[in-house]
Parts: structure tokens; sequence; C-alpha cells
């Protein structure tokens, strides 16, 4: 692969990942990450970003043409999409629960809503950000990494909450992953890190946990600019991009 970025589990349970300068989307088997096929070769210059709706659609992040594509099923992403949806410089989008496209407009600072292909909304001031996320009760994460922060939104694009401070050494989240009780994994890419959030600690957001060691590199607990994160139980799926690699970790969390 070539700088791989965020990557999603599809309804056929393979892994999706954008590849950003493979203009494309590759399919890994998660058990052995091994490449099973390529999807919209040299189609999607730039890609960022991939997500898969409860509705069967998904969205993809085409950043080079500022445009949020929408497919109506994993079995016509080789295909011409459904909708195109205009979002300057788009690193990230998420297929919602809700049936709601939400794209991150890092060229015009806002997190954009669309219905039926029309923007029904938006919200913030997050000049190049990455990711969009859903978390379990259906609110949006934004990976804001040029503030150096995480920002919560409620579906209808109400500010919920911002995690940021000296305590979770953000030096550029770009994307993230939710798992199933809320806790945030977050690809800190300048960092070389990953860190695991609980963002309702007793005291508000929390560091639970990091890997990486803070340095560039391949060996064990080491990665050079990781972007993407995916989660399957234990299981820690990591775009290692500057390595040109995707890594699974599995983790024990007490």
């Amino acid at each position: 692969m070539r700088d791989p970025h965020d990557l999603a589990f599809g309804p056929d349970g393979l892994l999706y990942v954008a590849d950003k300068f493979g203009h494309r989307i590759a399919v890994l088997d998660p058990d052995t990450l091994e490449l099973i096929e390529t999807l919209s070769e040299g189609k999607l210059p730039g890609v960022h970003d991939i997500s898969f709706g409860a509705d069967g659609k998904v969205a993809v992040a085409v950043t080079g043409l500022s445009s949020v594509y929408v497919y109506s099923g994993v079995e016509t992403l080789g295909t011409a999409p459904m909708a195109m949806l205009p979002a300057a410089r788009t690193e990230g989008a998420l297929a919602h629960s809700n049936g709601r496209i939400y794209a991150m407009s890092g060229g015009t600072a806002e997190l954009i809503a669309y219905e039926n292909g029309e923007a029904v909304g938006s919200a913030g001031s997050h000049p190049g950000a990455h990711d969009v996320a859903e978390a379990p009760d259906g609110s949006i994460w934004v990976a804001d990494n040029f503030n150096r922060r995480l920002v919560r939104y409620s579906p209808d694009l109400a500010l919920l909450q911002v995690v940021d401070g000296p305590q979770f050494g953000f030096a550029g989240p770009r994307y993230l992953d939710v798992d199933s009780f809320g806790r945030l994994v977050v690809a800190d890419q300048d960092a070389h890190r990953i860190l695991m959030i609980d963002p309702e600690g007793e005291d508000g957001a929390v560091l639970v946990g990091v890997l990486g060691t803070g340095w560039p590199g391949k060996g064990p607990n080491e990665f050079d600019d990781p972007e993407g994160i995916a989660i399957r139980g234990n299981d820690y799926f990591i775009s290692d991009s500057d390595n040109n690699r995707v890594v699974k970790y599995t983790v024990a969390i007490n």
C-alpha cells in the first residue's frame, strides 16, 4: 500500500482501507492482513476515509476532488458513486446510523451534515480537521488536528464536549474509532502514538493507555505517522502510514 489512511470494517467482515497514494480502496483479510482485492483503482485521488452506514450506504472522502462519494452498498464500491457531496479538502466522512452523511470540510473548517444529498447544517471552526466518527450513543467526534483536540457534537451539530489539555499530549490527532464502551482510540500522527481516552471519566476525559514510543520506528510498539484506526473487540487495526502498512494489535484492558 501507498500511505494508507483511515480504515473500517465492511458488512462482510473485511477490512477496507483508504489507500491515499494508491488512489483506491484496498480490501484486506483482517485475520491475515493479506490483500484480497482493490476497488476503484486510480479513481479516488488522495482518498483519506471510508465509512459504512447501518443502512448499507458507504461514504468515502475523496480529498483530491473535494468530495464525499456515496455508494448504495459495498457491492457498488468499484462503480460510479450514487452521489458526490461537495466538501472542500475533505479528509473525513461518516455514514451515520441516522441515515445522514457527515463530512469534515477541512478547507472551510466546517463539519457538514447532508440529508438526501442536500446540506442541512454545519458547525465548528476546524481548519484542516480530519476524522468524523460515531459513538455508541450517536454523538459525533471530530479529530481536530490543527487545534490539537477532539470535539464532540450531537447529531444535530450542537457542541457537547471538547477534549484537550497537556495530559493528552496531542501533536496532531488525525483519525479515531470508538469502542463499544464509548472509549476513543486515537491516532496522534505527529506524536507517532495511539491513545486510548475515556471521555466520561469522573473528572472529565482521562487518558487510559498509550501505544508507541513517541518516536518514528517500525519495530514492536513503534509507528511512523500512524493515521487510521479500526476496532474489532480487543483487536486494534492501525494504518501505520509512513511505513506503508496496516498492523494489528490485541490489547487487554483491565
